[in-house]
């Protein structure tokens, strides 16, 4: 609106004017500083966002590259947490497990099995789920003669009963082992070792050659 066509108007005319055209610039202004905090939290969303897409994209990228398992466990630091090779403890709150005699009788091919003790004196029974080798090899889990109770096999893995000690070799469950790679120049295999309560552990085989 021109001067010209605003002094044309009575005097409470224009007043109403005024008041409307300030109004209207208020609102304005109110309405711009609304914006800003929303689009500072929607930037800072997407910082979030991006992240947490870069540190998983980053351990999927670093899982794939550490095929060889290695020295302690992945417990290591924990109290209660103790090994060495061909020996491995996990005594937690929840958790009393012991591994002893672990040795990897091999072939020059890398064939062969995996022998040890599994002593479980927690209070819940346990499972041996997985036992992994260097460049993403697999044992294979056999169970024990008995198709049920201790050392039995199920789709949880091996049965480990509360109190008990089950002994890989023999007439009980057995691990087999094929082409298998990363013996150390130490003659100690890296293996890990899953279980449903005690979690991924990982250690040292001792190496026997055939």
């Amino acid at each position: 609106m021109n001067v010209y066509g605003f002094t044309r108007h009575s005097p409470l005319k224009r007043r109403q004017i005024t008041w409307a055209l300030r109004h209207g610039r208020n609102r304005d202004h109110r309405d711009a500083r609304a914006k800003v905090p929303l689009t500072r939290h929607r930037t800072a969303l997407a910082a979030t966002l991006s992240a947490a897409l870069t540190v998983l994209a980053t351990g999927c990228g670093s899982t794939g590259h550490h095929t060889s398992p290695d020295n302690g466990t992945t417990r290591a630091g924990t109290p209660g947490v103790t090994s060495s090779v061909g020996r491995l403890s996990v005594r937690t709150a929840d958790v009393d497990l012991t591994i002893t005699g672990v040795v990897a009788h091999l072939d020059h091919s890398g064939d062969g099995s995996l022998t040890m003790s599994i002593r479980n004196d927690g209070a819940v029974p346990e499972h041996l789920g997985m036992v992994a080798t260097p460049d993403m090899g697999r044992g294979v889990l056999e169970g024990g003669k008995s198709a049920e109770g201790n050392g039995a096999l199920s789709t949880a893995g091996i049965l480990l009963l509360s109190g008990t000690t089950v002994a890989f070799r023999g007439d009980g469950p057995r691990v087999e082992l094929h082409h298998v790679r990363g013996v150390t120049p130490q003659h100690t295999l890296p293996l890990s070792l899953q279980f449903g309560v005690a979690g991924l552990v990982r250690l040292q085989a001792r190496v026997s050659v055939s």
